[in-house]
């Protein structure tokens, strides 16, 4: 333990000025996004929107994300990442304190088309800028403290949102749905405040010394033809993966208010340890690569939580519930910094964010379809039976994402230079 230590603490000064900015904006950002992903949907519910609502609202911004990180991807890599970032950031928050005080379903699915909008240039940039300041080397490193930072403030805002909504309704006097528009605005006021280190982030741009014939459009799919070909073949696994996560993730909260009738201090509490365990597993991801590789260590991580994932399905017991989903959550998004680091070091600098924005977007699009397909199913067979049969398609989904990554992307030593190449490069 203590040699892991040692190795995050020198990764750690290594990094540049640009990428600590960064992570401090990510850190605000996250902690904004955290207290509305635990509370929004009760928002919806004191509303009083049943949850075919929550699973249009939900399938608005995944679509909207889904649909404008392409064009964000080719905007970030011709215009710049802060530029992209600091629009997404700057029109996202604007969209989160519209969402905390409209009341309207249209209004609630417009907004949730902006968000989603404006949080695709925040996505499709992010990666490349962190991959633009750091090495090789670094990147697993990087990718999987970003991802941990993600997490742990999450873990800050889901602990907000919970516990600060119940104190305004239960201590303060506040109705049930003044106490979480309060803990929603606040969560957007994290969010704006991010804007501050964005801002001051330097990028010296490399791509602007390429010539502007070669990103074009329209040579893009000459120029960079091995690189498409491996940005195609990732996005059918984040694809699959999308729709499966799609029909769990977004309702987490509510399966175990429905399931088990817990307050929303208690959900808070409990997606707060998912994603503390998340970025511990992040944090040894770097091991597990060192000793497996990465493509077999992505799929010994995402195999490992399907067990899991199904008891969480099936269980009536709270804590069965919660030591499944903790160990899902952990196991499962452990690789995605992984393959981060993957789809970055294969593909051109020039099409980085080309590469990112696919990856989401087919993601995104498997929340949007799925969204409501989950919330029509539990409305169909009630808490337990309905929340079965999504957690165990989910689980057939992972299963399947999983078992093509690995045929597609399994490495063989190259008997030429002693390298390992893709099968499918």
């Amino acid at each position: 333990m203590s040699g892991i230590v040692t190795e995050w603490v020198g990764q750690l000064r290594s990094y540049n000025r640009n990428i600590r900015l960064f992570l401090l904006a990510s850190t605000l950002a996250n902690i904004g996004m955290g207290v509305f992903i635990i509370i929004y949907n009760y928002y919806i519910r004191e509303l009083g929107f049943d949850d075919s609502v929550n699973g249009r609202v939900i399938a608005m911004q995944s679509m909207a994300t889904a649909l404008l990180l392409l064009p964000a991807g080719l905007l970030s890599d011709r215009f710049g990442r802060k530029r992209l970032i600091l629009l997404g950031a700057a029109f996202a928050a604007a969209s989160l304190f519209l969402r905390a005080v409209l009341s309207l379903e249209e209004l609630l699915l417009a907004t949730a088309f902006m968000t989603g909008m404006f949080m695709a240039f925040i996505q499709v940039s992010s990666i490349p800028l962190l991959a633009e300041n750091s090495t090789e080397k670094e990147r697993v490193h990087l990718f999987s403290l970003n991802f941990a930072i993600i997490m742990l403030a999450n873990v800050i805002g889901n602990l907000l949102g919970g516990t600060m909504s119940d104190v305004l309704h239960h201590l303060a006097g506040l109705s049930g749905l003044w106490s979480i528009r309060i803990t929603l605005l606040l969560g957007a006021s994290f969010f704006i405040a991010s804007l501050v280190p964005i801002i001051k982030i330097r990028e010296d741009r490399k791509l602007n010394e390429q010539n502007s014939q070669e990103r074009s459009f329209k040579k893009l799919f000459t120029t960079h033809k091995t690189g498409i070909k491996i940005i195609l073949l990732f996005a059918i696994a984040q694809l699959i993966i999308g729709f499966g996560s799609g029909l769990v993730i977004p309702y987490l909260n509510l399966y175990f208010v429905d399931r088990f009738a817990v307050s929303h201090s208690m959900v808070g509490l409990i997606l707060s340890a998912g994603q503390l365990m998340t970025a511990f597993a992040l944090m040894i991801g770097p091991a597990v690569v060192r000793k497996y590789g990465e493509v077999t260590a992505v799929v010994i991580l995402q195999l490992a939580s399907i067990p899991f994932l199904l008891i969480t399905a099936f269980t009536e017991n709270i804590w069965f519930a919660v030591f499944g989903f903790l160990f899902r959550q952990a196991l499962m998004n452990a690789g995605n910094p992984i393959q981060m680091s993957l789809m970055m070091r294969s593909v051109n600098d020039n099409i980085k964010g080309l590469a990112n924005s696919v990856g989401q977007a087919v993601f995104h699009l498997g929340w949007a379809v799925m969204g409501p397909v989950s919330t029509g199913i539990v409305l169909a067979y009630g808490a337990y039976t309905g929340y079965a049969v999504v957690f165990s398609i989910t689980g057939g989904l992972y299963i399947i994402g999983t078992i093509y990554f690995f045929f597609v992307f399994r490495e063989k030593p190259d008997k030429s230079n002693n390298k390992k190449q893709f099968l499918s490069a």
